[in-house]
């Protein structure tokens, strides 16, 4: 594994992100085909696309797997709800060591207007 890997998925976010997603194992029962990508590198990829801008197709080969695999993996996850999981696990291990400041938190908002003459 890079450094690169290492670094933008360190051991303890690749601990909670197993806590949210299980290791899958593909049993191909013809034998043969390609092994499947490695969800660290994925998420290492994927983090790196959210953080740098950069697209899918941009992607550099460090990562490992191709620009489409971390794509497809990316929505997978995305339709699992991978991410809102993962953030209330963050949340919560964050909250358990009292390291959560909430006096800096923003709450969003909408404002819609009342319609006239109605109840």
């Amino acid at each position: 594994m890079t450094d690169l890997v290492e670094r933008l998925v360190p051991d303890e976010l690749w601990t909670l992100f197993r806590r949210v997603v299980m290791p899958i194992e593909v049993i191909r029962p013809q034998g043969g085909g390609r092994r499947r990508a490695d969800d660290r590198e994925c998420l290492a990829a994927i983090i790196f696309v959210a953080t740098s801008g950069c697209t899918w197709r941009q992607l550099p080969p460090v990562f490992g797997p191709a620009w489409p695999t971390v794509y497809r993996r990316f929505a997978q996850w995305s339709r699992e709800r991978v991410w809102a999981r993962l953030h209330r696990l963050v949340l919560d291990e964050l909250g358990a060591r009292g390291e959560l400041d909430w006096s800096r938190c923003a709450i969003d908002s909408a404002s819609v207007r009342a319609a006239k003459g109605g109840h």
